[in-house]
């Protein structure tokens, strides 16, 4: 028997895993579709206290939260990176005494950061900063936050738990639990169709937007109402050429991000609109798109449409539901609900990227109690995350540029902040671009594709392109197409070892 069932492979839920299986509860996570494949790979990419949360008095969140980035930034410094922002100032929007009290209260609640500058005023109008703002923006701040993958760190979670002893089956879908006298029943069906049933003592309700119909299903009672809220982003053509985000204030009381993104494209986002339906089959629809595109064209010189648009995606978080709030200004706190009559049923409700490794510490604590291990929790100050031993993507680079000089900068870069250190293994003993097998377009080889195939549950295209990596934006229609018919013959064979069936 497990000790622990996680049913749901998004960033709670392999949190949760590495968690547990670091102080040695026998662990096994099933997810019904790919790691990430959700929720957790349609954020804004952010790693943030929520500066404008400040402004709806949500402190004990956004201090959480603070203190959370420092950890990531320290634990994962290969994948979570410092991002400078620009808050342009519109007087008839916010006063700029309030906004300067907001950065000051942002730049000390958490502590001061040894890692990220403070913020500062900043004159737009002579300030290169500026130039890709209207001329009627001459006033701003500056301030420092963090980004971060969001679907590689849920994967560097599931890896690092594998590695310590948890059972990962991606596309396995929890069919029906039910409790018994000494933990749960669980019958799964796995990848190819056959239906096979596990025992636990615990089980952990960590399916996100899905939480809610999990409980109903096994015919048990919640406490805490949700309520479903679509946030949608979209991708153009770069809109400016430094290294900067922008938090763009709305007329309506929004903000929306502009973000640097993989290079070449302005990420934009994101909408916060109320969901009914059902969570898989979320989309971008046409007044989304219209919104963005609006949000920053009211602030940029460089004017987009729908036209630009070269990726979209959208998501849906389950939010703790205040019935009188509007979708935008829901909490993105979390809350664990724990079920304790029998053998122990924890949901995981809200939740937010940053704050995931946080809430993964104050989940195990609580089923420890219930589930008789005493081992301390250790995910703050314990082992980094999988392929931080090189420290920054720069550092990694230089790294592999020593290692195996003959790799093109662009692509030891690339993996570097994709990978870190776990570069190596992809390398193997290769001593040429020659060993890395078949070219699939852009910087895209065979060793890579070996390499998440055997170590990342890579399966399908859209694994590798939109959430392994985001290659997708590169490769063209008949490139994506060769690689798909190269994972219809080799994904089967590469099925991982260590979290295996």
């Amino acid at each position: 028997m497990l000790d622990m069932l996680v049913v749901g492979g998004g960033i709670n839920g392999t949190g949760i895993a590495r968690d547990a299986a670091g102080r040695g509860l026998d662990v096994a996570l099933c997810e019904q579709h790919d790691l990430a494949s959700h929720t957790s790979s349609a954020s804004s990419k952010l790693i943030h206290g929520g500066l404008r949360y400040l402004e709806h008095r949500q402190f004990g969140m956004v201090r959480k939260s603070l203190k959370e980035r420092e950890v990531l930034l320290r634990i994962a410094p290969h994948l979570v990176q410092p991002l400078p922002f620009v808050l342009p100032h519109e007087s008839h929007l916010r006063p700029a005494w309030l906004i300067g009290l907001g950065l000051w209260l942002y730049d000390h609640l958490g502590g001061r950061s040894p890692l990220l500058p403070r913020s500062r005023p900043l004159r737009l109008s002579n300030h290169p900063l500026g130039a890709p703002l209207h001329d009627g923006l001459r006033r701003g701040f500056t301030y420092t936050d963090a980004q971060a993958p969001d679907a590689r760190l849920v994967v560097l979670n599931a890896i690092d738990a594998a590695e310590r002893g948890a059972r990962i089956w991606t596309r396995t879908r929890c069919e029906q639990a039910w409790r018994e006298s000494d933990g749960w029943s669980v019958d799964l069906l796995d990848p190819d169709g056959t239906p096979r049933s596990v025992r636990a003592r615990m089980l952990v309700n960590a399916t996100g937007p899905w939480a809610a119909g999990f409980v109903d299903d096994i015919s048990l009672t919640r406490r805490t109402p949700l309520r479903l809220v679509q946030g949608s982003h979209i991708v153009v053509p770069t809109l400016y050429t430094h290294d900067h985000a922008y938090l763009l204030q709305q007329p309506d009381g929004r903000i929306v991000f502009a973000i640097p993104f993989e290079d070449h494209y302005t990420l934009i986002g994101t909408t916060d609109v109320d969901f009914d339906g059902d969570p898989g089959a979320v989309h971008v629809d046409d007044a989304q798109r219209d919104y963005l595109c609006a949000a920053a064209n009211r602030s940029f010189r460089q004017q987009t449409s729908p036209r630009d648009i070269v990726w979209e995606f959208s998501g849906v978080r389950a939010l703790l539901d205040d019935a009188d709030a509007e979708a935008s200004t829901l909490s993105r706190d979390y809350r664990l609900e724990l079920d304790a009559g029998g053998a122990p049923l924890l949901n995981v409700l809200g939740g937010k990227l940053t704050t995931y490794r946080r809430l993964a510490e104050e989940a195990v604590d609580l089923l420890a109690r219930h589930g008789g291990n005493a081992a301390p929790a250790w995910t703050a100050t314990g082992a980094p995350l999988p392929g931080a031993e090189r420290g920054t993507p720069a550092q990694g680079a230089a790294w592999l540029a020593t290692q195996w000089p003959w790799l093109p900068p662009a692509l030891a870069a690339r993996w570097a902040r994709t990978y870190g250190a776990r570069a190596a293994l992809i390398l193997g003993q290769a001593d040429s671009m020659a060993a890395l097998g078949t070219h699939f377009g852009a910087d895209l080889y065979e060793a890579e594709m070996r390499y998440l195939c055997a170590h990342e549950w890579v399966r399908q295209a859209d694994d590798v392109l939109w959430r392994r990596t985001r290659l997708g934006l590169a490769l063209d229609a008949a490139q994506q197409h060769r690689l798909a018919c190269w994972l219809d013959t080799h994904a089967a064979t590469g099925r991982r070892a260590v979290g295996s069936p």
